[in-house]
């Protein structure tokens, strides 16, 4: 008799194993056994954590994890403990996988590869009397798919990320010890609904909770709290508020306080008689998988109130009392509305200064504590940030309680993106298969019941990059039904038939300008145009930050400014997902896709945040702080007036105080404060500035006049800056040289004054004493990321980084054509080329010395043949490696290109040579200084120093080469050699935002063409 072959023997294995029929991995609906989706909110009932240790298995496929886990038999002694929430591949199990656009497996819905890791969780906990007369057990995230048992009872399946899930456990917690038990699988059907772009990390991500629901307590409540300001809208900081509360089920007796107003009624849930009939309703919720429950609405009307809003985010506190408890939620009066194209909040348009949000932490992945969500916010408030999107799923509840508090804008998602099925022209996709109907409204349900009291929230969205397709219809009918005082966002139909504001990605400027104009090019269907003309505008993601950049986000903002319909953007995006990990040196750098033996990755595209992944600010981030500052401050060139624009949509000034300063080489030299008359928001005024101010004007002075924070913010102390303006100048007149320097060979070498040059290259190679090489023309950068991408503007065109390579400019050398002494002057002219091409570039080199300045003056000529634009025209210079301290005059103290540099002052600067660097994760141009006149490099210990002076330029000062630099790919491949590496440009490159997006504007491209270049050294 044969043996049973393996497969045969694995197919019986599954067959017999329960969970394949449990689990249903393969089916595209919703989760099973789940209660009827209901708000987030504080029940005034017992709650129990569930977070902590538990008992965990992970084995890397179904067939091979362990059966009868669910039984309170079953012995887990032998498995290890796992920290809950968490991700388990954090913790050793398993590997982090980052996919932007495409799958991490074969596009084959609704199945799943057989290498579907599983993660087994076991907790034994005890639980207190108040749990035994009803409860509900809550999970707020688990990835992908997770099936629970309570002391051996099957409770149900959840599917939906990162979307609440409770299951009604009443009559199923015992006293004293209770098992609970969830298996969760890495991939499900499901998890085509949930390609967003980001790492896949499955586990039980977010908090667990045991609540007390006893007979008699509220279910779920629904409070919209309107508000109507005064003079129909003419004082959007005064009004009358109305508060209608929606109790589910409706308890007779239900007493409603509101704390700091005069309000406090017995409201009546029962019965409705016709007398009360127009404040007293019962209606019917409806869950979009079809549930329903009965609820009952009162209306309050409760008199003057401060509305909330992004800029003044007024709470109040709701107290709802019944005989079982008391729930207390905070209130926010507003309005949200279009009208005349426009969104407008109490009457106001609004303008976004916004972000996208994922949840990230670099040591925990998807499971963020809550001191590091304070920390994101605080850090958006203080750079100016008034919006979030939320992409692209329902945040922590917690996020949304702060914001609530410390006031932002929110765009809540729904937990969906079908972005993978884009390749094959969307066939298959879920939005419009029916069979993932159910699923979608049960997702997008949960989303709106869970947040629908958060007055921080103004749009529900319906997901991203899903493509189109009835079923996005049919959730945002059902959205609309449910909660019509919001309005609703997607992106992803350009026709706009069903969405309240009309909505694109990394439109270029040029484009966004028509839009506001309303002249863009319309739908196919003429009534969809007459529709979409009408609809507000934003820019749902823009500017992509990724590595050096944005680029480009100046034009952007005046256009903003500009045309009422464009309501400003969301910046993509705010954390980079780095995930931290060490050499075996110790040093610590981050990681992205590929660096954990992915066969399919999307490499560091999610290296893309105006944060770092520990929060550090990258310059982008400081950059949108200054364009999106909501002051404008502009001194007029005499330093005699001030003209101050409010931008803010309903602040006034009285919580601002400003300072003045003025600077020159030595340092401060006045300073003072400004009495500001009061401006309201929209407002224009103008400041007479103080007498003693302009006194100071001159040469090499520099005014700075500040908007600071008046009083201590929850989100910053006083003396925050808000916004800056400046007016002056920092450069000096070059000094004159005399070109009366003689020339003496010696050997290999020529010696002009205090300089010595090389015979066979006519590169300077010392400075009075101070080795030094160069300079030696560069048309070279280390590509950007934006560099690497593809320009959205020119489809099919190359990537500049490909082009510059394909042009050979990192491959530039010198030829030697001349070198000739006369009229005291020395004359060095080079050609520079690339192997195999014929293209080439001459420059000439003329010096002057007068013994004590050494004046260099090169004029750059383009051969024929360049086609392709140039990232530089530079020259490269080599020091020894204890030149490491820069000082500087021209903008700082951070770097700024051509299209960068927003928050760069005119000033005075110094820094070391590693200050100079921004360490972006994966390695490339950066750090460059812009407007210089006067740069210094100093060896501290030696006591030596160089000095170069232009009448403007660029410069970069390295510890390592172009070529270490473009080769690197995380930031310990950076190694110092003992030189310093300096470069000064004549011209720049724009940096643009072509990672994702447009690439450098016309404005800023560098083609090439002669330039003229002068420094002085001493």
């Amino acid at each position: 008799m044969n043996a049973p072959s393996p497969a045969s023997t694995l197919a019986a294995n599954l067959a017999e194993n329960p969970y394949n029929v449990v689990m249903d991995l393969e089916n595209p609906g919703p989760g099973t056994g789940g209660i009827q989706p209901r708000a987030h909110v504080d029940s005034g009932l017992p709650t129990l954590s569930l977070n902590g240790d538990w008992r965990f298995h992970y084995a890397p496929t179904l067939a091979a994890a362990p059966l009868g886990i669910e039984f309170e038999t079953f012995d887990d002694g032998a498995w290890d403990t796992l920290p809950v929430p968490s991700c388990w591949n954090f913790h050793g199990y398993g590997a982090p996988a980052y996919t932007n656009v495409q799958f991490p497996f074969p596009l084959d819905p609704p199945f799943m590869p057989d290498a579907n890791p599983v993660g087994d969780h076991r907790l034994r906990f005890n639980a207190t009397p108040e749990f035994l007369n009803g409860a509900i057990l809550r999970f707020d995230g688990i990835d992908n798919a997770g099936t629970i048992w309570l002391n051996g009872d099957l409770l149900g399946t959840t599917r939906g990320s990162k979307l609440v899930q409770e299951f009604d456990v009443t009559g199923k917690v015992r006293a004293g010890e209770n098992l609970l038990v969830v298996r969760v699988s890495q991939f499900s059907a499901s998890s085509y609904l949930e390609d967003q772009d980001a790492w896949w990390l499955p586990g039980i991500f977010r908090d667990v909770t045991l609540l007390a629901q006893p007979a008699g307590a509220i279910r779920d409540v629904f409070v919209h709290a309107g508000f109507t300001p005064d003079n129909s809208g003419a004082n959007a900081l005064s009004g009358t508020g109305t508060l209608r509360v929606e109790l589910d089920p409706p308890v007779p007796g239900t007493k409603a306080e509101i704390v700091q107003l005069a309000v406090s009624e017995i409201l009546d849930f029962g019965a409705v008689s016709e007398t009360d009939a127009s404040t007293t309703s019962t209606t019917s919720t409806t869950s979009a998988s079809g549930a329903s429950s009965a609820a009952t609405s009162q209306t309050l009307h409760v008199g003057a109130v401060e509305p909330w809003s992004a800029e003044s985010p007024t709470l109040y506190q709701l107290r709802i009392t019944t005989p079982v408890q008391t729930l207390h939620l905070n209130v926010g009066f507003r309005s949200i509305t279009v009208e005349d194209a426009q969104i407008k909040l109490n009457g106001k348009p609004l303008l976004f200064r916004g972000v996208n949000r994922h949840e990230h932490n670099p040591d925990l992945g998807r499971t963020v504590p809550q001191e590091q969500v304070l920390r994101e916010l605080h850090l958006m408030k203080q750079h100016n940030i008034n919006a979030i999107r939320t992409a692209h799923y329902a945040p922590h509840p917690f996020l949304l309680h702060a914001a609530d508090q410390l006031g932002f804008y929110v765009i809540d998602e729904c937990d969906y993106e079908t972005h993978g099925f884009e390749d094959g022209d969307w066939a298959g996709n879920p939005s419009a298969e029916p069979q993932y109907r159910e699923a979608l409204l049960d997702r997008m349900a949960r989303l709106v019941e869970r947040d629908k009291n958060h007055p921080s929230i103004i749009m529900w969205s319906l997901g991203n990059e899903a493509g189109t397709g009835a079923n996005l219809e049919a959730m945002a009918q059902w959205t609309k039904q449910r909660d019509p005082e919001r309005l609703l966002h997607y992106e992803g139909d350009w026709a706009s038939p069903y969405v309240d504001v009309y909505s694109r990605m990394y439109a270029s400027p040029a484009e966004v300008e028509l839009i506001g104009r309303q002249q863009e090019e319309p739908p196919a269907d003429a009534e969809q145009d007459s529709h979409r003309r009408n609809l507000p505008f934003i820019l749902c993601e823009y500017v992509h930050a990724m590595g050096n950049g944005p680029g480009g986000l100046q034009e952007y903002q005046e256009l903003f400014d500009k045309y009422p319909r464009l309501q400003g953007g969301f910046v993509w995006e705010w954390i980079e997902h780095g995930i931290r990990q060490h050499t075996m040196d110790g040093e610590a750098y981050f990681a992205y896709g590929g660096d954990f033996g992915e066969k399919v990755h999307d490499g560091n595209f999610v290296i893309d945040g105006l944060v770092s992944a520990d929060l550090e600010p990258r310059p982008g981030l400081l950059d949108f702080k200054k364009v999106v500052e909501p002051l404008s401050l502009v001194i007029d060139a005499n330093w005699q007036r001030l003209n101050i624009h409010n931008k803010y949509n309903f602040l006034d000034t009285s919580h601002l105080a400003f300072t003045w300063s003025v600077a020159g080489p030595e340092g401060r030299v006045a300073c003072g404060t400004l009495e500001v008359p009061l401006t309201a928001a929209g407002e224009e005024s103008g400041v007479v500035l103080p007498a003693e101010l302009a006194v100071h004007r001159g040469e090499q002075r520099v005014v700075s006049i500040s908007a600071v924070l008046a009083a201590d913010e929850p989100w910053a102390q006083a003396g925050h800056q808000i916004a800056w303006g400046q007016q002056g100048q920092v450069a000096a007149p070059l000094p004159e040289v005399r070109g009366d320097g003689q020339a003496q060979v010696e050997g290999r070498s020529v010696r002009f004054g205090p300089a010595v040059f090389s015979l066979d290259t006519g590169e300077l190679s010392a400075f009075k004493g101070v080795p030094v090489n160069g300079p030696r023309l560069t048309v070279w950068r280390s590509p950007t990321d934006n560099d690497h991408g593809k320009n959205w503007d020119l489809p099919g065109q190359p990537r500049d980084a490909d082009t510059w390579r394909a042009a050979g400019l990192p491959l530039l050398e010198g030829r030697l054509q001349s070198m000739k002494h006369d009229a005291g002057m020395l004359a060095v002219r080079v050609r520079y080329g690339v192997p195999v091409l014929r293209s080439h570039v001459d420059v000439e080199y003329v010096w002057r010395t007068d013994g004590v300045y050494l004046e260099l003056a090169a004029r750059v000529e383009p051969g024929p043949g360049w086609d392709v634009g140039w990232p530089r025209v530079g020259f490269d210079f080599e020091l020894p490696g204890e030149f490491s301290q820069a000082s500087w005059t021209g903008f700082g103290p951070g770097q700024k290109y051509p299209d960068t540099g927003l928050a760069a002052q005119l000033g005075w600067f110094n820094a070391s040579i590693e200050e100079l660097q921004v360490p972006y994760v994966r390695p490339q141009e950066n750090g460059a200084r812009a407007g210089v006149s006067h740069l210094e490099i100093a060896a501290p210990e030696a006591g030596q120093s160089i000095t170069f002076q232009s009448e403007t330029m660029w410069f970069t000062l390295r510890p390592w080469s172009q070529e270490v630099l473009t080769a690197a790919k995380h930031t310990p491949d950076l190694a110092a050699d003992g030189i310093s590496y300096l470069t000064l440009d004549a011209a720049v490159h724009g940096i643009g935002t072509a990672s994702c997006g447009p690439g450098v504007l016309p404005a800023y491209q560098l083609a090439p063409g002669p330039v003229s270049f002068k420094v002085v050294l001493s």
